[in-house]
């Protein structure tokens, strides 16, 4: 054992990647449908970083890894982040994660007289049962010790498993119904014009009175299809090919129109063919639909564009991104020229500028080490919390000019999970010692306190989401997920509930808390005279 401790303190970098393996095996460990996911990754650190103090990476590794995550979430999800303000869901979602944290705080501060805690231990049990280590520095720059690193240390577990075992329980409890995104494209739907009130009218005309999520992408007159255009003027037995998000709708919308006629339209593919293909090219990359001049010597549509996992009306402000797979209506003859119009390169789904990156990120940096002076509080600073708010802005632009802040999905994923996976490892890693002298100090008190205050913080979101304000549970995971702060509890949560609500809940809720939680360890001192 003396050889295993030594080599993983001589090597941090082995350590490391060993750890993150480890973690992983445990983490698709499954028992009556419950598994840590990469959360897992965190426990195996913590039992490494106390077999072998000295084997912890330096802390800049763990900083990298949870900047990295920011970002991303913050890139993909910044435009949902600012529309759930303007929504009454946005802002009931904010109000409840605001109720248990403020709970939880107020539960610390209980904690602190009836068992004459310090008051650096106390808030040190809040932050980390919160997950949040801007509000542990903030925690020490105001009270002048590192009493609170030892509650943090005790409370981060609970912090991360805590949640991850409450959302189990209430899934198995409630057994929600969660509608996953089944990826398996849009439907369409031929109908032959029966109405002769129609005829002479252009197309155009005729949109105008089709749902928003329903258009008609071609038409076949005389055993011939060609792609739709809104000045396409109209005659009787005409076959529209109309694209939609559902049987259901289509159906719907082509009862006012005519009878249905499958296969005619379809089948046909001599003119008219479908084509797809990645955006890839930097000249079509950031241009909206509406603005691109689609090469060939016959007329192409843009039917849709898939997105990661969902299919996107081709709507003439809609603007592609890098890796985004256009799907398009055209003459067969004209493919060639599409492709490389477009540029065609899987490349595109996993590439990324970054010029922006460095940009977004090193803004995120100096907004998060920016002082802000508070009358009788003192200065507070943001921490890594600049870094997610400078990536929600940029997330929500998406381009400035020439350069184009979004992330391809498959690319964000990466660096989400790099991100998130090198945190764990080394904050586990770092915090072993500590948290094994504190437990063995202080026997089950203050692992306990930290269980009683993580409960405060979570049961409450839980109850208030899915019983007062029935909501839907991946939205209520989302909202614990990014109350409580941790990226493994998001992580449990998107397993559970694999819809975006998870992941939007956490970009919406989690600056806005982790500001609550700095301010609330930053003003309430002031009360109690310290």
């Amino acid at each position: 054992m003396t050889f295993v401790r030594s080599l993983l303190e001589q090597q941090p970098m082995f350590a490391l990647f060993l750890t993150i393996a480890i973690g992983y095996v445990v983490g698709e460990i499954n028992l009556k449908g419950f598994s840590l996911g990469v959360g897992a990754v965190l426990f195996v650190a913590l039992a490494v970083g106390w077999f072998a103090p000295k084997s912890a990476p330096a802390p800049m590794v763990g900083t990298l890894g949870l900047s990295l995550f920011l970002y991303a979430v913050g890139a993909q999800y910044g435009k949902q982040f600012f529309l759930g303000f303007s929504s009454a869901y946005g802002r009931r979602a904010n109000l409840i994660a605001l109720v248990g944290v403020l709970l939880s705080g107020v539960v610390s501060l209980l904690c602190m007289k009836a068992f004459q805690l310090t008051p650096g231990h106390a808030f040190g049990l809040f932050a980390g049962s919160g997950t949040s280590t801007a509000t542990l520095q903030a925690a020490i720059a105001k009270l002048g010790n590192d009493d609170a690193a030892v509650g943090y240390s005790v409370a981060y577990p609970f912090g991360v498993a805590g949640p991850i075992l409450l959302l189990y329980i209430t899934f198995a409890l409630v057994k929600p119904k969660v509608a996953v995104p089944a990826g398996a494209g849009m439907e369409i739907l031929e109908v032959a014009l029966a109405d002769s009130h129609l005829s002479g009218k252009t197309l155009g005309e005729l949109m105008k009175d089709l749902p928003d999520d329903v258009q008609i992408i071609a038409r076949r007159r005389q055993h011939h299809n060609e792609p739709a255009t809104p000045n396409i003027v109209l005659a009787e037995h005409d076959v529209l090919l109309m694209v939609g998000p559902d049987r259901e709708t289509l159906e719907r919308a082509g009862k006012t129109l005519g009878q249905a006629q499958p296969g005619r339209m379809v089948k046909d593919r001599q003119h008219l063919d479908y084509l797809r293909v990645f955006a890839s090219r930097a000249a079509v990359v950031g241009k909206s639909v509406g603005e691109l001049a689609l090469p060939g010597a016959n007329v192409a549509v843009v039917v849709h564009v898939r997105r990661g996992e969902a299919d996107l009306l081709a709507h003439p402000d809609l603007v592609l991104e890098s890796g985004d797979r256009v799907g398009m209506l055209a003459n067969p003859a004209d493919f060639g020229a599409l492709r490389s119009f477009f540029g065609n390169s899987i490349k595109g789904t996993a590439e990324f500028s970054y010029i922006s990156i460095g940009f977004g990120m090193a803004l995120g940096f100096l907004l998060g080490a920016v002082s802000v002076p508070l009358p009788g509080i003192g200065k507070i600073s943001l921490g890594l919390s600049g870094v997610l708010i400078v990536a929600l802005i940029f997330g929500k632009l998406r381009r400035t000019g020439s350069l184009n802040w979004t992330i391809p999905l498959s690319a964000n994923l990466v660096l989400r999970n790099l991100g998130l996976t090198l945190f764990l490892a080394q904050v586990g890693m770092a915090s072993g010692p500590r948290f094994a002298a504190t437990v063995s100090q202080t026997g089950l008190e203050m692992l306990a306190l930290g269980a009683i205050i993580l409960l405060a913080l979570a049961i409450p979101v839980i109850v208030l989401g899915l019983f007062v304000c029935h909501m839907r549970f991946d939205q209520v995971a989302g909202i614990v997920a990014g109350a409580c702060g941790n990226p493994a509890i998001l992580a449990y949560a998107s397993k559970l509930a694999p819809t975006d609500e998870p992941d939007i809940g956490y970009a919406m809720i989690f600056p806005g808390m982790t500001i609550i939680k700095i301010l609330f360890v930053d003003i309430v001192p002031a009360f109690l005279g310290n």
